[in-house]
């Protein structure tokens, strides 16, 4: 039986880090790499990445949209490099952020979190704007399979942040902002399903570099929750956030946290990548143990 997805992820940090390696095969990035704009293009950028990654960091995570948008040939892509990445031991989180309610997002669970589907992943992203009560059917799916999902809640577009910091105006979160709301109901589920874990099955997209404390999240107590939250914060490199600043931006969360890192890495080539993603592996481990 697989253990626990926060088990598997408390074993990651210990073994490997918290560096996760974004495989985002950007248009501008495939020609950097002298790979065409097509399905064996994206195949062999993913595949480089899975390689540079192994034995350096634990944790990857491909970006659904950028295979999706090659139709079957595409997905056929991904397959393959969700399943190297498998096979190297990486943990994979599919950043496919879907959402929806009833069958059909028990459907997408059932595409990206069930052992042996040809997209199976260890974790997927998901978005809770119908309410993380919506997602219920793919969280309890995910606990039973022993996967994750990382539900958004603080992000860095500056288009969401009139939805996620508006306040609840009713219910058991009223007066919460949709942020901290998010945060209350996924630690509700994790502590009736994964109570005995060190992280919960359930965590939290939150960007790191968005203030969280204009979203109604209080960095310097968010954090004391049993199980421990998983965070997966996108941001670092490119985007601006740097490593060193990980434990002032997410202050008692700091300990769940996963530094995610794409462009910033993927910028230094195929020939070079191996290096640069072992260099910040490093710098992540010094870190943050």
């Amino acid at each position: 039986m697989t253990a626990p997805f926060g088990e598997r992820l408390a074993r990651v940090f210990a073994e490997r880090g918290r560096l996760c390696v974004g495989i985002d095969p950007h248009a501008h990035l495939l020609e950097e790499w002298g790979l065409p704009a097509s399905a064996d293009g994206l195949r062999s950028f993913g595949l480089t990445v899975v390689e540079a990654a192994a034995g350096r960091a634990g944790i990857v995570k491909p970006q659904v949209a950028f295979f999706e948008r090659f139709g079957a040939a595409g997905y056929a892509a991904l397959e393959e490099v969700l399943a190297a990445a498998r096979a190297a031991g990486l943990l994979v989180i599919a950043d496919a952020k879907r959402g929806d309610i009833g069958t059909s997002v028990t459907a997408y669970a059932e595409a990206w979190l069930t052992p042996g589907s040809p997209l199976e992943a260890d974790a997927m992203t998901v978005a809770a704007y119908q309410g993380v009560g919506s997602l219920a059917a793919a969280m309890e799916l995910g606990d039973r399979a022993g996967k994750g999902l990382f539900v958004l809640a603080a992000t860095s577009n500056p288009e969401a942040a009139a939805v996620q910091q508006a306040l609840v105006q009713d219910g058991p979160r009223s007066g919460l902002s949709v942020a901290r709301a998010i945060i209350e109901d996924v630690h509700s589920f994790n502590q009736d399903h994964s109570a005995h874990a060190p992280y919960g099955s359930v965590g939290l997209v939150l960007g790191a570099t968005v203030e969280l404390a204009d979203y109604g999240i209080d960095v310097a107590t968010a954090g004391e929750r049993t199980p421990a939250l998983p965070v997966l914060a996108p941001g670092f490199g490119h985007q601006g956030a740097r490593v060193e600043d990980a434990p002032r931006l997410f202050g008692s969360l700091a300990h769940g946290v996963i530094v995610s890192e794409s462009r910033g890495l993927l910028s230094a080539g195929p020939q070079r990548l191996a290096e640069a993603v072992g260099r910040r592996a490093e710098e992540v481990r010094a870190l943050h143990g």
